[in-house]
């Protein structure tokens, strides 16, 4: 199997544990766990999509990360305990 075939492969995995998460309600949408998923998983399935040059997924899953990373740096932390 080809690097762009194991790239993809995980990243869509990623993509679908995450989604089964949620409709199972094993983590909220707006969990850290179902964010940071959503950014490795699209992240190596446009990597995937880049290597084969296959473009509308390129856009489609860089997009996807990119909201993603959003969601995270909009997310409130927690406070550190002292």
């Amino acid at each position: 199997m080809s690097l762009a075939n194991w790239l993809g492969t995980i990243g869509v995995s990623l993509l679908l544990l995450a989604y089964l998460m949620d409709l199972n309600n094993w983590t909220p949408d707006d969990s850290t766990l179902y964010l940071w998923l959503n950014v490795f998983g699209a992240g190596l399935a446009c990597a995937s999509a880049v290597l084969v040059a296959f473009w509308p997924f390129v856009v489609l899953e860089g997009v996807w990360c990119l909201v993603s990373l959003i969601a995270l740096a909009r997310k409130p932390r927690a406070p550190i305990p002292s």
